[in-house]
């Protein structure tokens, strides 16, 4: 097993972070679009300015979504510690709000910039974790590094780089979680297993169905040790508990019941759309077979990772569990979900956070340099990377309220297929553009947040800056990257076998 210093991995992992900060940061939208987006910004807001968690009424493109609580303060049914995740963004952004050329009028968009800036870093973050449970496992840097990419870029961990949902954040502490108990091939150690158990309490507090995860967690932990992981399993169990009490009690404090996380009866014109009403066989073809939620069609990667699965089994037996376990049991528990499709958003979004672990099994099944293997992992990524940029090229909900999303009854429509529909959004603003038509009226348009804030009478001159200072951190974070990578050029020729390994 080749083992990488702990000097080089830290450098390889900041190369690697910077790279993914400075092109997420590029792509991003910049604002929010959505009710969950704006809540979460919400969120932060009030907590920086007033110490709460409370949301308005209504604002511009914004209205109230939740319940009031017992005090009668308006509370959104997000979960409370992405706001408290998000919060030092929300300071940068008044730092940013006072340089020049940004008129008083622009400033609060100016914040929700910075907020949603918080997801690059998420996303960047699940990134380099990914990559670094690979190296930690025994894979070839050069091979980590090419996985931990199709990841990035590959799928909707790329897309939701650029908006203010709670997945990115999830996924990262998620990963982290499981980097702290399967980064090694011996038992984990009980400490180690209660900081997991901790990152675990973190992600029910961002959203509580993560609560799912924990069992899952445990589990793994005693298919891969035994008996002998056992006290570790416990902790692990018994930390992410806190976590789950934390949540149930806040919500005793808000609306006097445990189980009452804030989401109003009804909504939507009169639908209840919090409960499982949904037939399992509806929500499995809406989240594997549909145009516009399939995990297939969002990652296509998957199509690799799945038949590499009892691979990745042999090879460390609780990641092969988690790998399976995790995104099956969030297929099931989501398919029976009233709201399956996630509100308006892109992609399967609720099976976004356990998506990695099932993108583990990619690694062992192109360890060995086959050409084919290499061929498939390229092509399948840049299919995805092509299906996230048609996603973040315009408004997805822009081109959801033009083209059905939701039907009469607001149940989404099975045959909304977005790859069509926002490719001709894409090319119908594109060839205004062409034309000298005059700008599209804010929010619609390209969905770059340059022109967004410029639009909004935001100078071009601090646009400018930013932008130069991204594309500078993305070029050469790239090339700190590639030179890494031709150093361990010799070492990977070397390797003619799976290097996921359960030997230490």
């Amino acid at each position: 097993m080749v083992q990488a210093s702990s000097a080089s991995s830290l450098t390889r992992g900041l190369a690697v972070f910077l790279f993914l900060q400075g092109l997420y940061a590029l792509t991003s939208t910049g604002r929010v679009h959505v009710t969950d987006e704006a809540s979460a910004f919400f969120q932060a807001r009030a907590l920086v300015e007033t110490g709460a968690l409370t949301v308005p009424q209504w604002t511009n493109g914004f209205v109230f979504y939740g319940q009031r609580d017992r005090r009668g303060r308006l509370r959104a049914p997000n979960g409370p510690f992405h706001a408290f995740a998000v919060a030092p963004y929300y300071l940068l952004g008044k730092l940013m709000a006072m340089t020049p050329g940004i008129p008083e009028g622009s400033r609060d968009l100016v914040l929700t910039f910075a907020v949603v800036l918080s997801s690059t870093t998420f996303s960047a973050l699940a990134a380099v974790l990914f990559l670094t449970l690979l190296i930690r496992r025994g894979v070839p840097p050069p091979i980590a590094v090419a996985v931990a990419l199709a990841v990035a870029l590959g799928t909707p961990l790329f897309a939701y780089s650029a908006w203010l949902f709670s997945e990115p954040l999830a996924m990262s502490l998620m990963i982290g979680a499981a980097l702290l108990t399967f980064g090694d091939s011996v038992p984990v150690k009980s400490g180690s297993a209660a900081v997991a158990g901790g990152l675990l309490g973190a992600c029910i507090l961002t959203r509580p169905a993560h609560a799912l995860a924990v069992p899952l967690f445990v589990a793994a932990v005693l298919v891969r040790d035994g008996w002998r992981g056992l006290s570790a399993a416990l902790a692990l169990a018994g930390t992410a508990a806190v976590g789950l009490a934390i949540y149930l009690t806040w919500n005793v404090h808000l609306f006097g019941n445990p189980f009452d996380f804030g989401y109003p009866e009804i909504s939507a014109g009169g639908k209840r759309i919090n409960g499982f009403e949904t037939p399992l066989v509806t929500g499995l073809a809406g989240l594997l077979l549909s145009p516009g939620k399939s995990i297939f069609v969002h990652a296509p990667l998957v199509l690799a990772a799945i038949p590499a699965l009892p691979r990745l089994a042999r090879l460390d037996r609780g990641l092969g569990f988690l790998a399976i376990a995790a995104p099956l049991t969030y297929l099931l528990f989501y398919a029976r979900y009233t709201q399956w499709e996630g509100g308006y958003c892109v992609g399967p979004r609720y099976l976004l956070a356990p998506l990695p672990f099932l993108l583990l099994a990619l690694a062992p099944s192109v360890t060995d340099a086959r050409p084919a293997a290499w061929r498939r992992l390229f092509v399948l990524t840049a299919v995805g990377a092509l299906v996230q940029s048609i996603g973040l090229a315009t408004s997805f909900l822009e081109d959801q309220y033009e083209n059905g999303y939701y039907d009469q009854q607001f149940t989404y429509r099975l045959g909304y297929a977005p790859l069509s529909s926002q490719s001709a959004l894409f090319l119908r603003y594109l060839f205004a553009f062409l034309r000298g038509d005059s700008p599209s009226p804010l929010g619609t348009g390209f969905d770059r947040w340059f022109l967004f804030l410029h639009k909004a009478g935001v100078s071009w001159w601090p646009i400018g800056g930013a932008i130069v200072s991204a594309i500078v951190v993305t070029g050469c974070a790239g090339a700190w990257v590639v030179s890494g990578l031709g150093r361990q050029r010799t070492v990977t020729r070397t390797l003619s076998r799976p290097q996921l390994s359960s030997r230490v």
